[in-house]
């Protein structure tokens, strides 16, 4: 029975990365939007009712790893090391996971060249924030929707975008990004901070 199992689990991994395949392939070389899910199947090999019953839509044959991200995700909070923080152990599995993208992926290149397959991309890493918040709550003993949980889950999802964005060393700027969660805000000595009220204003003796 196991035999049969493992036999059935390759078999589907097997088709659900050729359908990947063929349709980065097929996207790269004609477009995003002139490619039908009908020709993906037929140059997967396999019918139009076994790619939907692996992928739920065109943008989802692009993104094969959902499931394993997220469970990632979780266990860099749940099985991180004693001692260590949940801020620190996030922090290092996203500079690990999500920074070093190299950019001549071809998936890498068409999602970013394609409006499309962004949105969605966000739009999937983005619903990994309940089940993180759980692993949070878990972590901590507060409640899953307490704000510094929902606060920490959405700030870990969004953080990645943004370091990539920064310039070269999107690593070195999540980390900076996770410090500044971490430490706090603090005005730079050039910041010229308001008056409190009450306050006469700068050059003003009374």
């Amino acid at each position: 029975m196991a035999e049969t199992t493992g036999r059935r689990e390759r078999k589907k991994a097997q088709t659900r990365q050729a359908l990947t395949d063929a349709a980065v392939r097929l996207f790269t070389e004609r477009g995003y939007d002139a490619v039908g899910v009908r020709e993906v199947a037929e140059a997967a090999d396999v019918s139009l009712s076994t790619l939907f019953k692996h992928f739920p839509g065109k943008e989802a044959l692009v993104f094969d790893l959902d499931e394993d991200l997220e469970s990632a995700l979780v266990a860099a909070v749940r099985d991180r090391a004693p001692g260590r923080s949940v801020l620190h152990a996030l922090r290092d599995h996203l500079v690990d996971t999500r920074t070093a993208v190299r950019t001549d992926d071809p998936t890498h290149v068409l999602v970013e060249s394609t409006p499309a397959l962004r949105d969605y991309a966000r739009r999937m890493w983005s619903r990994h924030e309940q089940a993180l918040a759980a692993a949070l709550a878990e972590a901590t003993g507060l409640a899953a929707d307490d704000l510094a949980v929902t606060g920490l889950a959405r700030f870990a999802l969004e953080a990645p975008d943004l370091a990539r964005r920064t310039g070269d060393d999107p690593a070195r700027a999540l980390r900076e990004l996770f410090a500044l969660l971490e430490h706090g805000w603090k005005d730079t000595p050039l910041a010229d901070p308001a008056p409190a009220a009450g306050s006469p204003a700068p050059g003003r003796t009374g």
